[in-house]
């Protein structure tokens, strides 16, 4: 059997990696097992995983597999076509309140991904084969599809009290004003979490469900609002990119394209002084809006 690995993204939280392999036969493999818990997301071709005699679940491109710590398990390829597939590796801690609390063991071995989750998988196994995520976004991605997918396997918060729900709002305004304060800094999933007083998981997944977005996106669309008005301006594209925290001005061109639906220059070049005047009148109330929120 050829087999492929290869670590695309590392942080203290998540570790994402890229297996590849071409079986020879379908037949079982050797017993083997994964040092650290393991969400296996295949985006080509189908594995079957074994971990007792007469019991197994398939992994295909609409599913992820979970693989528990020290759990032993075997492999076998259906057909022998193959696969290749996201391994997200990380550790008990990152959370607590779906594998400690429930046990690794009691989530469901496999569970089918909803679209958005299948298309975020193979957005972010782009980018980062291409070497175009930067950590934030990498690792941001990472913990939302990692979310996604112990969500599919039956990991689910249990319902929160009032006063449980009271202080995610506060962690969550906690994240929102420091970004306000500086949109363009090279954040973190990491320093948000330690702003919030949550771990880099838990942030993406409270983040989400209190404003609704994930970090990710929240952080890209108050760069987007802070930066319109010196596009508005006629100030040079690319130190506006570069003030603003993107990249490179293709990044920040491709963000505000996708976020107002055309490009800075075209923006600029269609908006009149009454629709400018009106556009910060919009951006201006989107972030009071989420200041509140």
């Amino acid at each position: 059997m050829n087999v492929t690995r290869r670590l695309l993204f590392e942080s203290k939280a998540l570790q994402i990696g890229l297996f590849e392999t071409r079986p020879t036969s379908d037949a079982c493999g050797d017993v083997e097992w994964q040092t650290s818990n393991a969400v296996v997301l295949p985006f080509r071709g189908v594995f079957s995983k074994h971990d007792a005699p007469g019991r197994y679940v398939i992994g295909t491109p609409s599913h992820a597999v979970f693989i528990a710590a020290d759990t032993p398990y075997r492999l076998s390829f259906p057909g022998a076509v193959g696969d290749r597939a996201l391994i997200f590796r990380f550790g008990e801690d990152l959370a607590p309140e779906q594998l400690r609390r429930r046990g690794g063991a009691s989530l469901a071995p496999h569970g089918l991904l909803p679209s958005n989750a299948i298309l975020l998988r193979d957005l972010l196994r782009t980018r980062l084969q291409k070497g175009e995520a930067d950590r934030f976004e990498s690792e941001a991605f990472g913990l939302d599809l990692l979310n996604m997918s112990l969500s599919a396997m039956g990991g689910r918060d249990i319902a929160l009290r009032d006063s449980a729900h009271a202080r995610r709002v506060n962690a969550v305004a906690r994240v929102k004003e420091a970004v306000a304060l500086a949109p363009a800094r090279k954040w973190s999933v990491a320093e948000l979490g330690r702003i919030a007083n949550l771990s880099p998981f838990h942030l993406c997944r409270v983040f989400r469900q209190i404003a609704g977005t994930s970090v990710y996106d929240y952080v890209l669309r108050e760069r987007l609002a802070h930066a319109l008005d010196a596009v508005l301006d006629g100030d040079d594209i690319t130190a506006i990119a570069l003030d603003a925290g993107f990249a490179s001005h293709s990044h920040f061109t491709a963000r505000f394209k996708s976020f107002f639906n055309c490009t800075p220059v075209a923006f600029r070049r269609l908006t009149t002084a009454e629709r400018a005047a009106q556009s910060r009148k919009i951006m201006t109330a989107r972030r009071s809006l989420s200041a509140v929120d």
